[in-house]
């Protein structure tokens, strides 16, 4: 692929996924780290791309809140998991979510359920569900984050623990085949922890792109984990860390 079809599929990239970081973008190019930078310097002089710690962007997403830039981050993939996801959940039942662009995806997937129970710390996901079809959405208290209005603390923690329901399902920051679960938030990790363990199946959803990364702060290991729903199946090694933990993986797109 030569310098001006790279420009062009960079730009394609872009347009479907809003943001995406130097090293995928090498990845999926076949090229090196520095003939990516290489290639985005001219576009970025240019004004067609923007360029934002270690990843570009689009000029019209570099005043999107964070929350917002990270929901079309791998959008297409959030979507098919919600989708997978939101097929396993039966009208009537209760559901507990934690903040995560790929849960605020299930939440608009669960938008055609009747009668849920959901339990959440995250006001995306509790204003997309409580005004439909009959819902209860009982949502955690405390101060909410800027970057993503969700509540976090002692007092979310504590106020979710009260409830003991069907489906708990968390998103996560990374997966590492030794560490398990990670997130890079002491606060999100002891919530999404505190969510898996009301719950009678336990799920986690996030997209390949978490695979391989090693976060600040562990969640749980696999064993703490009854199910990952992904999009891409998971490099040998996790898959390997996930079998032998028992946990069941649905990969989406194969």
């Amino acid at each position: 692929m030569n310098h001006s079809k790279r420009h062009a599929e960079i730009l394609r990239l872009l347009q479907e996924e809003g943001t995406v970081t130097i090293a995928s973008l090498a990845d999926r190019l076949g090229v090196s780290l520095e003939t990516v930078r290489r290639d985005v310097k001219p576009l970025s002089r240019d004004g067609a791309i923007v360029k934002m710690h270690g990843a570009v962007g689009l000029p019209a997403l570099a005043g999107e809140a964070p929350f917002e830039r990270r929901m079309r981050e791998h959008a297409g993939a959030k979507r098919a998991i919600a989708r997978q996801v939101a097929a396993t959940i039966r009208d009537g039942e209760s559901v507990m979510l934690d903040t995560g662009t790929t849960t605020s995806y299930l939440a608009r997937e669960l938008t055609g359920h009747r009668r849920l129970t959901v339990v959440t710390n995250s006001s995306d996901i509790a204003r997309t569900l409580a005004t439909v079809n009959g819902n209860k959405v009982y949502m955690a208290g405390g101060e909410l984050r800027s970057d993503s209005g969700a509540a976090f603390g002692v007092s979310a923690i504590d106020f979710v623990g009260r409830f003991s329901v069907t489906h708990a399902v968390i998103s996560a920051g990374a997966v590492d085949a030794v560490h398990g679960i990670m997130d890079y938030e002491l606060e999100e990790a002891e919530f999404a922890r505190k969510v898996l363990s009301r719950g009678q199946r336990t799920l986690v959803v996030t997209d390949h792109s978490k695979f391989g990364k090693h976060g600040l702060v562990q969640v749980c290991d696999f064993s703490g984990v009854g199910e990952l729903v992904t999009d891409r199946a998971p490099p040998a090694d996790i898959a390997a860390a996930l079998e032998a933990a028992g946990v069941r993986v649905v990969a989406v797109g194969g």
